[in-house]
């Protein structure tokens, strides 16, 4: 038995006009009610709630302004997962609803019981068909057209594999919309090395996204020990091959060997930063090298504002070196830069000695 997380892309659900890639879904349903009668496990992640709003409401641009945004997916997720409902039906597949916003991964007692309850829908051999709730939302709609929020699902469910699926055949090494010479690449395992192919964030009309947001996706997932794939999902039987991590289509990620807890992928990517703190050499030094815990002594500079228990990054100079959270508030830390331990006692008697523990830091 294997358990996978897919994500389709705006473009794969749906055209420019708002209207849905029926054959494409039904090409995705196929595949997940063989493999669902076989025993293995899904869970889809589809964009495109937005898409059917605008078709629905004749918008012809995808709107920026977020009350917008989220109006349009309000008129769409409706009439978007009952498609997604009647498909799977029609296979003898079970489904089911999950709306999720940033703020239920990004707070560990809600990530914790988005995993119970996914858990006992796989269970029950129910699909869940999971969207981003963006009629909630209160920040920017910023999963990266549902690419990161994919990569967390499998994470917290420990995937097999991530399959992200979206208009063109994987990754290439330079956009195949303008450069006929780009060519696709089957495997990649170093991401350092992508550091110099033009990796663009152009999108569709309808989406959000972008091939970099899938790529970060598909670093969170091996870096979790999940390997990962991005494919076509417009050619039938592509996602076959996707699933079986066969080179003859889209690109691949391996798992790796080094891996992150759980808690620290979820502090690394779905936490965010509401300050920065800056600190010497020779804390930075510790920290890369030893290990260690962060103290107020090694800290040169505070930036933002942020409480204890908030997310902040780490930088030597300009440079991030990681991200953790941090004990203080942003104006106790401003009262005891620089100092050392028992200074940070006298002018903060109940105060720890980490302005953030090792355990809750985890390197860029």
């Amino acid at each position: 038995m294997a358990r996978y997380v897919v994500k389709l892309g705006s473009s794969v659900v749906a055209h420019d006009t708002g209207e849905l890639r029926v054959d494409a879904l039904e090409a995705v349903c196929d595949e997940v009610a063989v493999r669902h009668r076989a025993g293995d496990e899904f869970i889809v992640v589809s964009s495109g709630a937005i898409a059917r709003g605008m078709r629905t409401l004749g918008l012809g641009l995808r709107p920026r302004a977020i009350a917008d945004l989220q109006a349009a997916s309000a008129v769409g997720q409706g009439g978007l997962y009952q498609s997604w409902y009647e498909l799977l039906a029609a296979r003898d597949v079970r489904s089911a609803q999950v709306l999720l916003t940033f703020f239920d991964l990004r707070a560990r007692t809600h990530y914790l019981n988005v995993r119970q309850t996914l858990r006992r829908l796989l269970d029950w051999r129910v699909v869940p068909v999971i969207n981003e709730n963006d009629t909630t939302t209160t920040d920017e709609i910023s999963f990266g057209d549902n690419d990161f929020l994919a990569a967390q699902v499998a994470i917290l469910l420990g995937a097999d594999r991530l399959v992200l699926l979206t208009v063109t055949d994987g990754l290439f090494t330079a956009d195949p919309r303008h450069d006929p010479a780009a060519t696709r690449v089957p495997e990649v395992v170093d991401f350092s090395a992508l550091e110099t192919m033009a990796i663009g964030n152009e999108t569709s009309a309808l989406g959000s996204g972008g091939m970099r947001s899938k790529v970060v996706a598909a670093e969170m997932a091996t870096a979790a020990g999940i390997p990962a794939s991005i494919g076509s999902g417009l050619e039938r039987g592509d996602l076959a091959r996707l699933l079986e991590g066969q080179r003859s289509a889209g690109t691949h990620f391996e798992a790796r060997e080094t891996r992150y807890s759980s808690f620290k992928l979820w502090l690394k990517y779905a936490k965010p930063s509401t300050g920065t703190i800056v600190i010497d050499a020779g804390a930075a030094r510790a920290l890369r090298d030893a290990g260690t815990s962060l103290l107020p002594v090694g800290i040169t500079m505070v930036r933002g504002g942020f409480e204890a228990g908030d997310a902040v990054e780490v930088a030597e100079g300009g440079v991030v070196i990681g991200k953790g959270i941090v004990s203080y508030s942003a104006e106790e830390l401003r009262r005891v830069v620089g100092m050392k331990s028992a200074q940070v006692r006298e002018v903060l008697p109940r105060a720890t000695d980490e302005a953030v523990h090792r355990d809750y830091f985890v390197l860029a």
